[in-house]
């Protein structure tokens, strides 16, 4: 059984005190921004069943936001839109909405780690990239739930503007579904036309 809690105590017995954990949601969507999330934890923090966002339920993940929004010592989130998406690509997006998640922090970390996010160049803190670092830290692990239910209460709003695109089902992510919606009701803003079916959809009606 992994111990989520073992990169934060190897920090903490270094005297990293802060540590920050930086996670995203919505790398893969065709729909909707990225949202990253970053928090600092207080070291008697205790959460059961607090696991990668993924391996959780809707209805679990919601359960946790507030209590980790309530224990967690700060907690920052930056929403990257898919305009900016489109320029500057989602992998730098997502690069630079952790730094931007970590930069509204109230408290200043003393060492940064990521789930599987490189930040060099971005930052003069200390810091690793985790692989598969939303199920090995708690720190990322709360981080990655701050983010998805960040997002995913984006595409219930976009649901009530847009009801025909089912954005509350799918998210975003281009299901068989969402790209049948999509190619029958076209590209709204809010889309990335630098994924594959946007751009086919945009190629074939722009002729």
């Amino acid at each position: 059984m992994v111990n989520l809690y073992e990169n934060e105590t190897r920090l903490w017995n270094d005297g990293y005190f802060n540590v920050v954990g930086c996670d995203e949601a919505g790398r893969g969507p065709l729909f909707g921004p990225v949202v990253c999330a970053a928090v600092i934890l207080p070291h008697d923090f205790k959460l059961d069943g607090l696991n990668d966002s993924k391996k959780l339920t809707e209805k679990k993940r919601e359960t946790f936001y507030p209590i980790i929004m309530e224990k967690a010592l700060a907690v920052g989130v930056s929403i990257v839109s898919a305009k900016e998406i489109d320029e500057i690509n989602i992998y730098e997006a997502s690069r630079q909405g952790m730094l931007r998640a970590i930069e509204k922090l109230s408290v200043k970390p003393d060492y940064i780690i990521t789930d599987a996010m490189p930040l060099d160049g971005f930052s003069n803190i200390p810091h690793e990239a985790i692989i598969k670092g939303d199920a090995k830290s708690i720190t990322i692990a709360a981080a990655s739930v701050i983010a998805k239910v960040t997002r995913d209460r984006l595409m219930y709003e976009e649901d009530k503007k847009h009801p025909e695109y089912e954005f509350c089902k799918h998210k975003g992510y281009p299901t068989k579904k969402h790209i049948e919606l999509l190619n029958k009701y076209g590209i709204i803003d809010g889309y990335r036309h630098t994924y594959g079916p946007v751009k086919k959809y945009l190629s074939e009606h722009n002729k």
